[in-house]
């Protein structure tokens, strides 16, 4: 059950501190929520990493720190 403002709901799926959580404990609707956000993210930075005026070394760091955090997530 989910309470917002007084009211009680049930519902199938919620998120709480950024993990997607589901009435029956399955982690697809987490694993889903988590790729659209990686996806998000990195649409966002594409300009920058596209970006012809910034060094290839600068880019390469900024791709690596993304990878880099990526992967502590998922440990």
């Amino acid at each position: 059950m989910l309470t917002l403002l007084g009211v009680t709901r049930l519902v199938d799926k919620f998120c709480y501190l950024g993990d997607m959580l589901s009435v029956d404990g399955d982690a697809d609707a987490a694993v889903e929520a988590r790729i659209r956000i990686g996806w998000n993210k990195f649409w966002q930075l594409m300009p920058l990493l596209t970006n012809k005026d910034v060094s290839l070394i600068m880019r390469g760091r900024l791709y690596s720190s993304l990878c880099a955090k990526q992967h502590v997530a998922w440990k």
